[in-house]
């Protein structure tokens, strides 16, 4: 069964121990999984965790209503997908304003602050396939909100990713956007400061680390163990700092220094490379806290900065091409139970997990062996762990030091818990069976499914309601 995904960020208001007041922190709740929390759960969340704000990717007006009367402000999102149809028509942008904005806008009901406008559209991956539709998408949903009466309180920004803007090797002062999208940034930026428009922009010390073998590792954290880097009278001893100030350079150059400054994601993976893991996850977050509770922003941006952590939960049904640990930004698991404590306000403790979360039955599917050859045995696993998640199978993973046997049960498992516990999905021609005691082996989780039954709802009510004013504004032409 598809389902529609979202990807929520929440920031915490933390009162600093013996530091002041760190606002702005945030957490990104992406829904690519095969189950995900019901909303209720997440707003249990973010209120036992003094969390204010939620920002989310999509629409889904069955998942925004939940917000209503809640105290949280919501960021709304727009997929990329369709940026090209409402850079198209104007029409298109009126009609998604009504159909996922001003439904929400009455007496007791959500408190929007923005709406995302796509979501890194100019990564150099999409070979610029957004480059002509980006901006008129965002021009005509703000133009939309303003018509509606709203533009004094919300407005459109679009997430980037850092690779918008460089500076070479000649350190941020040299800071500038790329060549190839330079002069849509321009127009960009220059919107959003005529707008009062924050800019939004995703940042991960850890791609740093990950990607460059040359990358000094203390660079990425904050715990003054790096090498500083010199930039003419300014010092850096750590990458976010030294990002930010290259795209303060940037925003100065095309004359919009005074656009404030939003880090969309941030954060460290759990699992799934040689710098993911669960110790270094909370190191980094420790001293990043540590650092952003002093709201100093950066040697050039004094301003106080908006940070918003990526992510919440774990998502098994993310691409992996990147890598095994982009289904493992978590700080929770899936199911919403924290991985390790977090340094909030001076005190290191649990964050507050998922509540009353429903799970299927205490079934697990695995191997039984039954004189099988290799082949099908290759068989079976290549088909589970395609179409399952097997990553934490794979060399340094928490499940790697399994025997055969073991893995081979692990596979099935996911499948068949992805799948519902689907009886039919745990065959493997007569290689599994159904269990009912526990297959965890050590730290190596074998999980069992979220009881969604409300899933379905997920991404219907505004892919249906996006799709039917379209196709009415057509009409209309």
């Amino acid at each position: 069964m598809k389902r529609a995904w979202v990807v929520v960020v929440v920031v915490v208001v933390v009162v600093g121990h013996m530091m002041g007041v760190a606002e702005g922190l945030g957490v990104n709740w992406g829904n690519q999984a095969a189950q995900n929390l019901h909303p209720r759960n997440i707003v249990q969340m973010l209120k036992d965790n003094n969390i204010t704000k939620v920002k989310l990717f999509d629409s889904d007006a069955w998942v925004v209503k939940h917000f209503a009367g809640t105290g949280i402000e919501v960021m709304l999102g727009i997929p990329n997908l369709h940026l090209a149809s409402l850079a198209d028509r104007y029409k298109h942008a009126q009609e998604w304003v009504k159909a996922n904005l001003t439904r929400h806008l009455y007496e007791g009901g959500v408190d929007i602050k923005y709406v995302a406008v796509g979501n890194e559209p100019f990564l150099k991956a999409y070979n610029g396939s957004n480059l002509q539709t980006t901006y008129p998408a965002l021009w005509n949903i703000q133009k939309a909100i303003n018509e509606a009466g709203h533009g004094d309180k919300i407005k459109a920004t679009i997430p980037q990713n850092a690779d918008v803007y460089d500076s070479g090797t000649k350190g941020p002062s040299a800071g500038d956007f790329r060549p190839d999208i330079r002069a849509t940034m321009k127009q960009i930026v220059q919107f959003l400061r005529d707008n009062n428009a924050p800019f939004v922009v995703n940042i991960y010390p850890f791609l740093s680390l990950s990607l460059n073998p040359d990358f000094p590792i203390e660079f990425a954290f904050f715990s003054g163990g790096a090498k500083p880097v010199q930039d003419g009278q300014i010092t850096y001893d750590n990458v976010l700092d030294a990002n930010l100030d290259t795209l303060v350079w940037s925003l100065r150059r095309a004359n919009c220094g005074n656009v404030p400054i939003i880090v969309g994601e941030i954060g460290w993976p759990t699992d799934g490379d040689k710098y993911a893991t669960v110790d270094l996850a909370k190191k980094f977050y420790d001293g990043f806290l540590k650092k952003i509770s002093k709201s100093k922003g950066t040697p050039l941006y004094k301003e106080e900065i908006e940070y918003y952590l990526f992510g919440l939960t774990d998502e098994n049904m993310k691409s992996i091409a990147p890598g095994d640990f982009e289904r493992n930004w978590g700080i929770y698991r899936y199911d919403g139970q924290p991985k390790f404590p977090m340094d909030f306000a001076g005190i290191s403790k649990m964050p507050v997990g998922a509540k009353n979360v429903k799970y299927l039955e205490k079934k697990w599917c695995v191997y039984a062996s039954n004189g099988e050859t290799p082949d099908q045995i290759a068989a079976s696993m290549e088909y589970a762990c395609t179409h399952g998640d097997c990553t934490a199978l794979n060399y340094g993973g928490p499940c790697s030091k399994l025997d055969n046997s073991t893995k081979i049960s692990y596979a099935y498992n996911m499948l068949f818990q992805m799948m519902y516990q689907d009886v039919e999905t745990c065959d493997f021609g007569g290689l599994a069976k159904i269990v009912t005691r526990n297959a965890s082996v050590g730290n190596c989780l074998f999980p069992i499914a979220l009881d969604t039954d409300w899933a379905w709802r997920v991404g219907t009510d505004v892919t249906f309601s996006f799709v039917l004013a379209c196709f009415v504004s057509l009409l209309l032409l």
